[in-house]
This record gives C-alpha cells, structure tokens and sequence, in this order.
C-alpha cells in the first residue's frame, strides 16, 4: 500500500472558522503550521452563518456586560454547559472580534461608529455583533485573507479519515487526497480537530454537503470524550420551499429585526407560548411552538408557518436582511411584501468532543474547537454564540497546540494501523456486490429525521438505535461504489463519510435513550418527570471496542466577576 508522509509541528483538521483561527494563531509561534480542508480554502459552513457574532461591548446597551452575557449562556443552555468553558466564551469574545477587525472583517456600525449589534433570542442585551445578514460570510473572507499572510500550508481538498495514536499521544492522521486519490499520512506533534458539526445525518437541514460528522466519528474511534451528543438543535426558520432549498436557513436576524411568526389563521401564535418574549424565545422553544401548530392543524399548506416582515420600513428590510431578500426571490417570494414558509431544520450540535479549559481533550497532545466540541453551550446555543465560539476556542486551540509543540519530538506511528485503514478504503472501490452510499444515507436520514426529531418517545428512540446498530453491523461493511477509480469520485468520498454519519447518528440516539427526561433541545414528549436532567452525558469507546456511555453530575461554578 504506497502512500506519501507529510511532517509538520501543529496539524490543523478543518478550515472553517475555527480551524483558520486556529492555523492563524499557531503559525504566531513561528512553527510549521499545516491546515486540512475538505473543501476548496473558504467554502466552510461557517461562511453560511447570517445573523452575527456575541459579544458584550455595550455600544448599544451600554449595561450590558461580560457577567450578563454568562447568565444568558447558562441559562440559554439549561445549565448543562461547562461554566468554566462559558466564562471564558464570554471574556476573550471581545478581544477576538478585535481581531477579527485587525485581519480586515468590516461589521455595521452604529452612528457613533461603534461596532452595531442587534437583539437574538433569550438574551438580555442587543449583543449580536453583525455584518448585514451575511457575517459568517465576511468573518470566512477575512480569516481566509488572513490565513493568506501567513505561513500556514494549506491542503485544501483533502480528507482526513482517522486520527493517528501513539499510545495515548496523538501522532497525526491518515487522509485522502479528494482530487487525485491519493493516499496521505500527516504527522504532526500536535493536533486541532476543528471538523464542524453533523447537521447532514438528518433529511432536513441548514448544513453544509460535508457536515458528516467525521471530527466526532474520527474522535470516538480514537477513544476521545464525547459529551451530551444528544443535544442537537432544530433551528426554528428554514425554508419550506421549493423542495431543492428545505432546509436551508433562515437567519434569526429577520426575527430579530422584528419580525413576526403567523399560523395559517393570520394569528401571531407565540403569545400562546412565551408570551414575555414572543418570537425572541429560545430557539428550541420557537422550534417546539411551530411544530406543535403545525401537528394541530394550524400550519401553512406545506407543514410550516409564516415569517412576515412586511410591516418593517422597507429600508430596514434592504439593507440589513440583503441576503435573505435574494434567496426568497429565488423562491418567488418579495420578503418586502409577502410572508416567508418556514418550518425547523436540524441546525447545529451543542454536543461533541469534550475538551478542557486549554481546548484539550483526553489524548495527549490532541486540542478541538468549534462546533465539534461539546460543553460550551449546554443543551441549547444561543443564536450569535457559536461564530464567537470559532474565534475564542479557534484561538486557544491554535496556542496551546503549538506550546505543546514547542515542547515535544514527533511520536512514532503503527505502520500496520495506516495500512489497514487504506485498505479498508480500498476495499470499498472493489465490491462487485453491495450498498450504493446514496442508497444508505438516504436511509440513515429519513429514519434520524422521523424518529430522533424535536418531539422525542422511546419507542421511537429504541428503534432508531435498534436500527442504527444493524447498519452499522451489516450495511457499513457493504458499501459498494460504482465507479472504480479514485481520482475525482464523489461516490467514493460518500462511501468513507458514511462510517462518520453512522457513528454520530448512533451516539445522538444512544444518548437521547439514556437522558429520560426533556432538558434544552432534548425534548422527550414521553419525559419521565422525577429525571430532572442535571447531568451530563459521556461517551467513549470501550476496551472491547463498543459504545460506553455514563451519566456524570454536572460541576456548577459560582458566577465569578468577569
């Protein structure tokens, strides 16, 4: 099995907004920094993030501040989070959106010339840092520039399939060249797994093609923590239609720039549910209050409801809700005048790879940050947190990845281990007889959407992991590709990605049937009332090599002064 070994000092996995923050600040240390992108350098989800960044500069709410933006975090996540973890989101957010103007990102401002920010849901302040309704878009342009001046190499196309171990030290990781084929092994002394979520194990959602889940797949066959996996969040606006664009997002920044949820009677619904905050609730509560109109009788002709803004001037709708504008009229739809269909999509994961206080994580030498860490945000993220979570763990991730290898040899690395996990992917080109990966995901899909949703039974949950485990077991080893090279062949990298999506899926189900009760996005209608859910969720794989899960008590920190 031939295949090509790259050494470098800090090995960065993914290129979204955490891995580039990441790759910036390692390279400061004047180390050989290289960053893996699946996708072509500034293509990463993060660039689909419309409505803004956190972070309690008080330009606009002058008695906002880093204390209050905690509480919000907390409670925001049903005090599942990590407290140490939350109080550092909300310290070292301002410094980093700083730097984010440093590397060249333009936000709105206000007319002193401030830094604008608007109001997002379950939040005290008008906090959420933005730039129109395309700040995902603007902070990836920058960090790409950014990334440009520096001497980070850049593989982008590549595909990392496995973490590579030295005993319990982390050695680098086996990949595939996504454009030729070829077979590659990343040595490194240091590693920042910055993959991004998972939201494409469901049939509906607002994710990216290559939002997988192979951090979390890669991390539990590695033997890392998982933590609360089963919080995954139904984001309450995406599209309804046409059927080529279900899913896809709808920014919070229509709500919160004011405007309105409507059911198929003209009837403002959420007064019947938050009637405090109406349609600035939580997102799982705003994602629970249109399904449940929707189940009664009460939703648009396509199993939605109405988002209307018609009522705001229409130079608030033009100039701050720009991108929105352009993707209803792709639909036919004018926002300025008609209301929009829209029904939840899965969204984002809360859960993920369970790091500490450094961005570390239980093997040795191997950091995470972004979305596919877990603990941050507890069992429900507040819109606008995770852009300043991709800046903030990005950051820390990127320094003590190279402090650790400033201070370390590279390891050795199983040689037998690289060639069984190509030969594997080998494998999967030669079955004359099998599972077309179109055919499986399809499959893995449909059966997460209808039975691990927003509105949760055991039965239900039982099922999926009943089925989930035979997948595994039976389809995984038989995914077949149909054509047979490894140059340019989508169809392959499916095959490869299908292992990750299997593993997320059954970690999300696995929990969701250990956590009895409702806690944040977690919404059991069947919820055994005496668990009132204070714990966390662990998982990692076992010595035999199975999945071991462990209920943990939660460790809640006093609210120290920020």
């Amino acid at each position: 099995m031939n295949y090509k070994t790259i050494l470098c000092d800090v090995l960065v996995v993914g290129a979204g907004g955490a891995g580039c923050r990441a790759a910036i600040e390692a390279s400061r240390h004047n180390l050989d920094v290289i960053m893996l992108s699946k996708e072509l350098l500034g293509k990463a989800h993060t660039a689909m993030a419309e409505g803004g960044y956190n972070v309690s500069l008080g330009n606009v709410d002058p008695d906002d501040n880093p204390e209050t933006h905690f509480k919000d975090t907390i409670t925001g996540g049903n005090f599942l989070n990590n407290q140490k973890l939350a109080e550092i989101l909300v310290r070292d957010a301002s410094e980093r959106v700083f730097d984010l103007e440093e590397f060249g990102a333009v936000f709105d401002r206000t007319p002193e010339g401030k830094i604008a920010q608007r109001p997002f849901g379950k939040q005290s302040w008008r906090r959420t840092a933005y730039a129109s309704d395309r700040t995902g878009s603007e902070i990836m342009v920058t960090l790409t520039e950014a990334i440009r001046k520096t001497s980070v190499r850049v593989f982008d196309e590549v595909f990392a399939t496995k973490i590579l171990l030295e005993g319990d030290r982390v050695a680098g990781v086996t990949a595939i060249d996504l454009k030729y084929g070829d077979y590659l092994v990343f040595r490194a002394k240091a590693v920042v797994m910055a993959t991004g979520g998972a939201g494409r194990v469901y049939k509906v959602t607002s994710n990216a093609q290559l939002d997988v889940g192979d951090g979390y797949g890669m991390a539990f066959t590695a033997g890392c923590e998982l933590v609360d996996m089963e919080m995954v969040q139904f984001h309450p606006t995406g599209m309804v239609k046409p059927e080529s664009a279900k899913g896809r997002l709808v920014t919070e920044a229509v709500r919160g720039e004011g405007g309105i949820l409507l059911n198929s009677e003209g009837e403002r619904f959420m007064h019947r549910y938050y009637p405090e905050v109406m349609e600035l609730a939580g997102r799982d509560q705003v994602s629970r209050s249109i399904m449940t109109e929707v189940l009664e009788g009460r939703g648009s002709p396509d199993d939605g409801v109405y988002l209307s803004i018609s009522h705001l001037p229409r130079s608030i709708i033009e100039f701050r809700l720009e991108s929105m504008i352009e993707q209803f009229e792709d639909a036919g739809v004018d926002i300025r005048d008609q209301p929009m269909q829209v029904s939840p999509t899965c969204h984002h994961f809360m859960g993920g790879i369970r790091i500490n206080e450094e961005s570390g994580t239980n093997i040795i030498g191997l950091y995470a940050a972004g979305e596919c860490t877990g603990g941050v945000h507890g069992g429900n993220r507040l819109g606008g947190n995770a852009l300043a979570d991709t800046q903030v763990f990005g950051a820390l991730a990127g320094e003590n990845a190279a402090k650790f290898a400033k201070g370390h040899s590279h390891t050795g690395f199983d040689r037998d281990t690289v060639v069984r996990e190509f030969e594997k992917l080998e494998s999967m080109l030669e079955r004359k007889e099998g599972i077309s990966p179109a055919d499986a995901r399809a499959e893995l899909t449909e059966l997460m959407w209808e039975k691990v949703q927003i509105f949760r039974r055991e039965e239900d949950i039982e099922y999926a992991v009943k089925e989930l485990r035979r997948i595994e077991k039976e389809v995984v080893p038989n995914i077949k590709v149909d054509v047979q090279v490894k140059r340019f062949n989508p169809g392959w990298h499916q095959a490869i990605e299908f292992e990750h999506m299997v593993t997320t899926a059954r970690m999300v189900a696995e929990a969701a049937l250990m956590r009895k009760g409702s806690r944040g996005a977690h919404y059991r209608v069947d919820g055994d009332p005496n668990d009132k859910g204070y714990y966390n969720i662990v998982i990692r794989k076992g010595k035999d090599g199975e999945m071991e899960l462990r209920k943990e008590d939660l460790v809640i920190t006093s609210i120290t002064p920020l």
